[in-house]
Order: structure tokens, then sequence, then C-alpha cells
């Protein structure tokens, strides 16, 4: 009997995110008009909400499939397809911020990292690709500047 497939979708559209971004802009508008702060000092800090604004209003969606078949996954415009007899191993890494990044290693030496906005729930991702017979790896605060699979 086959494992039952994985499916993971979401959205760009993150009300967090939204939230932050809405707290931002009124810190702005209230140091701006009730402080007087000068509008060259507070750009550039408005200027960096602008592509979280950007994805909330494009609301790119992501999707990931396992299945028998193999690995699918769709983050905006990348679409990527692997059979699972190409993959040797995933590597789930944990970050100084505690973020979660999954790495592909295929059997023929190449690494492919899932895109940073297609993140599944990594525990249940992990349960799902043990029960289709894929191995696994964890490796917690590893240095970021470092390429999975290598050593200080």
């Amino acid at each position: 009997m086959a494992p039952d497939p994985f499916t993971h979708r979401g959205s760009g559209r993150s009300w967090p995110v939204a939230a932050v971004c809405l707290l931002i802009w009124a810190a702005l508008i209230a140091a701006r008009f009730g402080l007087g702060a000068s509008p060259w000092i507070l750009a550039p800090i408005a200027l960096m909400t602008l592509p979280a604004l950007a994805d909330l209003v494009r609301a790119p969606a992501t999707f990931l499939q396992l299945d028998a078949s193999g690995l699918r996954w769709q983050a905006g415009r990348r679409k990527v397809g692997i059979p699972l007899n190409r993959i040797d191993k995933i590597r789930f890494d944990t970050l100084w911020d505690f973020s979660v990044r999954i790495t592909l290693c295929l059997t023929d030496g190449r690494r492919i990292r899932l895109p940073p906005d297609l993140r599944p729930p990594h525990r249940a991702f992990e349960a799902a690709l043990q029960a289709h017979g894929l191995a696994t790896e964890r490796h917690h605060f590893a240095p970021s500047g470092l390429r999975p699979g290598t050593r200080p």
C-alpha cells in the first residue's frame, strides 16, 4: 500500500506581515506629523516595506506535493518536479532565527533548496518523506555561511 500523498498550499498574503506593515506605516505617519520627522529620514524605512506590500497585493500562490511519483512544487513562476528515485536524502537545517531550510540532495550530487516562500510544516513534511522511504537529516544551528554537507 502506497503512503498517503502530502500536499501543502500557501500564499504570499500573510496577516502577520500585513499587521507589521500597518504598524510601521502608522509609526512613520505619527513620526512625520507628531514629531515633525524629516521625510528624507522616513523614506528609506518606508521603502523597506515595499517588497512585503507587493507580496500582500500579488499574493503569489505556493504549492508542494509529495506522492509515489515524485516531489513537485510551484513557488511564484518556478515549477519543479523531481522523481523520488533521484533524491538521495533531504536535509533540514535549523538556522539561528529558528527557521528551517530544506535542501534536496540528489543522487547526481546536485543540491536543490526549497524556496523560502515555500515552507511546509517541517515535522509533518519529514514524516511524509520518511513514509515514502526517503532518508532525512536534521542539523540544528549550523552557521549560515556553510554549504550543506561541509564542515568548518
